[in-house]
């Protein structure tokens, strides 16, 4: 396994919050292929540091001068490509985009010879994948950071800019009755960890048949259960939207699973998020989606264009959450950017 490169701070302002110090010490030059490679301190000092680059983006133009990243993306993308090229460049790096559509990773020559390669040229690699072993195994050879920016088992990165989007609106996710309804996918997994880790209550519920994988059960109640919250697995949609905080739903076809559209369609249908499920939630409850939503699918026009959607706040929150990030993993913090305590 490759020895990471612990990562030297550019001459930008220091950060004074003592979570989010701590957090840079120990994330400086560290993978993130799972919301469960962070401790739930970590999870909360990355939200903390996106919220304060959301509001004072200037202090972080020069944070990673000269920094290079690399996007390998097995899958399109329109949000987690734009928002991670913009994040960088709006802190003095640079991004360089490699289009692996037409030729998955691992197939032209080894991901340890590619790690081998690409670590002497980049400061960090950005993985958008189709087998997380895929992630896992570039980031067991790579001496730079490697961030997981989809893979079929997780998607890490969106529930951090979710969660982001429940505490501007909440103020906090400790408590919130947090449902989602729809396929135990990547993006279910890892909402089902990052609320663990934030102290959230969190419901899911799913066709028979396409429910979570059990290793992620198993993970997220023990961190649910440190946290003093609760995971709940649930078969039926209504019930699991009863006095919900936030609503949350996906394509139940993911990429790769196309093939399964015909079978699917009957299955899922009655877990479509419409104003009848939403009417079983609390009054205030936001909806919300990652993108890109099947319209009268999985979410219903009138719900998804409602007062009640916070989808296009959730995708604006990718670019800030994955900035804190960056900032985090390539210690961007240095010599006193000054986040206030909140």
């Amino acid at each position: 396994m490759a020895s990471k490169t612990l990562i030297e701070s550019p001459a930008v302002p220091v950060a004074k919050d003592p979570d989010v110090l701590a957090a840079a010490a120990r994330l400086n030059g560290e993978d993130m292929c799972s919301i469960a490679d962070l401790s739930s301190a970590e999870v909360r000092a990355i939200l903390k540091l996106g919220h304060e680059v959301k509001r004072n983006p200037r202090e972080y133009r020069h944070a990673l001068d000269a920094r290079q990243m690399v996007l390998m993306f097995e899958k399109a993308s329109l949000r987690t490509r734009l928002s991670f090229e913009a994040g960088i460049n709006t802190m003095g790096g640079n991004a360089i985009f490699v289009d692996q559509t037409s030729s998955p990773l691992g197939e032209r020559e080894s991901i340890a010879d590619i790690a081998r390669n690409v670590e002497r040229w980049v400061d960090v690699i950005v993985l958008r994948t189709y087998a997380h072993d895929t992630i896992t195994e570039m980031a067991a050879n790579s001496r730079v950071p490697v961030i997981n920016a989809l893979s079929d088992f997780e998607h890490p990165c969106q529930a951090l800019a979710d969660f982001m989007t429940l505490e501007e609106r909440f103020g906090s996710a400790a408590g919130l009755n947090f449902t989602y309804v729809g396929d135990g996918n990547n993006v279910c997994h890892s909402l089902m960890l990052t609320g663990a880790q934030l102290g959230a209550n969190v419901t899911v519920a799913t066709p028979r048949g396409y429910s979570p994988e059990i290793e992620i059960v198993t993970l997220a109640r023990e961190i649910a259960q440190a946290n003093g919250c609760e995971l709940r697995l649930l078969q039926d949609p209504q019930l699991a939207a009863e006095g919900a905080d936030a609503i949350y739903t996906d394509v139940c076809v993911s990429m790769g699973f196309e093939h399964e559209s015909t079978k699917r369609e009957p299955i899922f249908r009655p877990f479509q998020v419409n104003e009848a499920l939403m009417q079983k939630a609390a009054p205030h409850a936001v909806f919300m989606h990652c993108l890109p939503a099947r319209r009268n699918a999985e979410v219903t026009d009138q719900v998804i264009d409602s007062p009640q959607s916070i989808v296009f706040d959730q995708a604006e929150n990718r670019l800030h959450a994955q900035k804190a990030l960056l900032l985090l993993l390539l210690g961007g913090l240095a010599n006193g950017v000054s986040i206030q305590q909140q």
